[in-house]
Order: C-alpha cells, then sequence, then structure tokens
C-alpha cells in the first residue's frame, strides 16, 4: 500500500464526482481542530471506560471503585469481606468496559476501511457477510459444545476461524480475471450474508432449546456479557495493528475513495489495495464479532459523523473515528446494562435504536450527501 501520495482535499468547493462521502457540493464543511478534538475524545473515552467499570446493578461506591483499580493495577491488598465487590469491578466490569472501547474502536476504523473500498457510504464492516459467517463458529461452539478442548478460548477460536473461512469464500466468488470490483464484492458479501444467516438460524432451530440457545441469540444480538481479562488481549491487539495500518495508508484511501481511475493516475494499485483492505477487514472484524457478537450501525454511522466534524481526509477520519466509536459503545454497553437491570439488553438492539433515526437525519441533512456527487 503506497504511501508516498500528493495530499488529497475532497472537503474543497466542487469536488468531482467519485469523492469520498461526507461532504456536499458547494462551500466546504466546517472542520473541527484536530489536536484539541483528540485531547477531548481522549478525555472523553477515559471517563467513560471508568464510568462503565463504576456503574452496575451491584451497589460499588465510587470510592470503592476506585480503590479496587488501584489494587488490581498495584498489587494491592484488600480484606476477605470485599473480594466479592472486588471481583465485580476488577474481573467483570473493567474488561468489559475496556473491550467495549476496543470492540468500537475496532468496528469504527473497519468501517471508514470499508466505505473506501466499495466506494459505498452505506457500507459497513458486516456489508461482506464476514461477521455472518463467525456466527456459524460460535454458534457450534454455544449450541453443540464444539472445540471444547480449548476451553475460555473456544469460543472467541471458533468465530475468528469460520470469519477467515468465510473471508475467502467471499473473496473467491467476488474475485474475477479482471480483478476485485466494489460492485461485485459488495453483492457477493450480502448474498453470503443471507446464507451464512441460514445456516445460523438452522443451528438454533434443530439445537435443543434452553440456555445454550438462549446465549446463542444473546451472541447474534450482540453482547459484551462475556468479557474476561482472557478475551481481551488478542482482540485489542488485532484492533491496534488494523488502526495502526489504516492510518499509514491514509493517502492511499484518499486516492482509492475517488475511484479506480484517480487511484491509478496518482501510483496506486486499485485491486492489490482493495485485496489488502479486504483481509485486513475480515481480520478485524473477526476479532471484534469473535469477542462482541453481531453488533450493528456503530461502523455505519461513526465514520459519517465524523465526516461531518472533521472532513472527508482520510487521515483526520481515521485519527477520530476509532476514539468517538470506543466512547460511543462504552456507553451504549451502560445503558444495556442499567436500563433494564437486573435483566441485561443486547447492545445490538440498543446501536440499532440509536442508529436508525441518527441515520435518518443524517440523510434529511441539506449539506450532506452521500457519495459526493
Amino acid at each position: 500500500m503506497s504511501t508516498d501520495l500528493p495530499v488529497l482535499r475532497p472537503e474543497r468547493p466542487g469536488p468531482a464526482p467519485g469523492a469520498p462521502p461526507g461532504h456536499g457540493p458547494g462551500t466546504p464543511p466546517r472542520r473541527l481542530p484536530l489536536p484539541p478534538l483528540l485531547a477531548v475524545l481522549t478525555a472523553a473515552l477515559l471517563v467513560s471506560v471508568l464510568c462503565g467499570t463504576g456503574l452496575g446493578a451491584a451497589g460499588v461506591t465510587w470510592g470503592e471503585t476506585l480503590r479496587y483499580l488501584q489494587a488490581g493495577l498495584t498489587g494491592g491488598i484488600i480484606s476477605p469481606g470485599e473480594v466479592s465487590a472486588y471481583t465485580i469491578v476488577w474481573e467483570l466490569r473493567f474488561p468489559r468496559a475496556l473491550l467495549a472501547a476496543v470492540v468500537g474502536a475496532g468496528l469504527s476504523a473497519v468501517g471508514v476501511a470499508v466505505q473506501a473500498m466499495v466506494r459505498n457510504a452505506l457500507a459497513d464492516p458486516f456489508v461482506l457477510g464476514i461477521s455472518s459467517g463467525a456466527a456459524i463458529g460460535a454458534n457450534a461452539v454455544l449450541l453443540f459444545g464444539a472445540l471444547a478442548s480449548l476451553g475460555v478460548w473456544a469460543l472467541s477460536g471458533a468465530a475468528f476461524a469460520s470469519a477467515l473461512a468465510a473471508m475467502v469464500l467471499v473473496y473467491l466468488a467476488a474475485r474475477t480475471p479482471q480483478g476485485l470490483t466494489p460492485l461485485r464484492l459488495v453483492l457477493t458479501g450480502s448474498a453470503m450474508y443471507y446464507g451464512f444467516s441460514a445456516v445460523t438460524t438452522l443451528m438454533i432451530f434443530t439445537a435443543e432449546r434452553g440456555e445454550a440457545a438462549r446465549s446463542a441469540m444473546m451472541w447474534l444480538l450482540g453482547s459484551l456479557g462475556g468479557a474476561t481479562w482472557a478475551s481481551l488481549p488478542i482482540a485489542a491487539a488485532v484492533v491496534l495493528a488494523g488502526i495502526g495500518a489504516l492510518l499509514w495508508s491514509a493517502r492511499s484511501l484518499n486516492a482509492l475513495a475517488m475511484g479506480d481511475e484517480t487511484a491509478a493516475a496518482l501510483g496506486v494499485d486499485p485491486d492489490r489495495m482493495r485485496r489488502g483492505l479486504f483481509v485486513l477487514a475480515a481480520a478485524v472484524t473477526g476479532a471484534v464479532v469473535a469477542v462482541s457478537g453481531a453488533i450493528g450501525f456503530v461502523g455505519l454511522m461513526v465514520p459519517h459523523v465524523t465526516r461531518m466534524l472533521v472532513g472527508a481526509d482520510h487521515r483526520r477520519v481515521l485519527a477520530v473515528a476509532p476514539l468517538l466509536g470506543a466512547v460511543l459503545l462504552v456507553w451504549v454497553d451502560i445503558a444495556s446494562r442499567l436500563l433494564l437491570a437486573p435483566v441485561e439488553l443486547p447492545v445490538g438492539v440498543l446501536t440499532a435504536l440509536i442508529g436508525v433515526p441518527c441515520f435518518v437525519l443524517l440523510m434529511r441533512r441539506r449539506r450532506y450527501t452521500f457519495g459526493g456527487a
């Protein structure tokens, strides 16, 4: 992925057809200064993770929460009577808040990449059928006990492996001698999504009813309830590596989003770039879905909101979108635990309830056009 490209500024007046989405013709959109925005979002993320650790159905005071976090981070000592509350804070809430931030950041970054890759502002990480492919492996573990020998890694390992298998199937089906075109990729991914979803539904329908089927449905709707310290490192490493690779290729993404001919004129091989993005999107999506299930609308909405704030330059978008997505998902997860406590709502249900009206409002904005035409 070449990075020696001139700086593209698609947010200037009068963009050419095919320019990256996120702005309309005429006067350039207002852009917030990047350093203060990053500082505010970083502080907001820290506060959000702290709130995600301190808020919950179980009554743990803020003073106790901070003391337990300090004990966990520094190896401090707690009294025997505090073990239960310490376990809630350090073993359940804190890794869950961190995982919510990781998942939100990963989905948002991949959403930016997928929209540039297929040049479709309505695309998101699940348009390639990878999430529904991951669901097959996860449900094989939840419903039938597959890969039980892997212990706590069974669910993540099976979901990740089936996500990669789905990626290979989509790639082979969409690939032609002429290359990997955006339209074929979207159509093939959409078709595979329905096929994989049908297999998952059949698995749930044929399995014995009970807690296993309920867990499978909860996972399909998106949930961070299974967050543990063991599930956090791999997902965080894959997401951070993916965001780093996308930032490194931001200028090439600018060129690709403006069309294959423009990208080729600027020295970017669109087919090679698209293949690399496809593998990266599959890896990050597979790692995220393996630990959180299918959480929709984050990868669709956050890139659009980010472009409204900072413009369409992918160097700016990829710096802001992961932070914004992390903050969003941490608070959605908090809401999922508190709205009907002690009953926990699926996170994916809340992201859809938030995302649908926000998406409609975006479409009705006079100055905002999808596709930049």
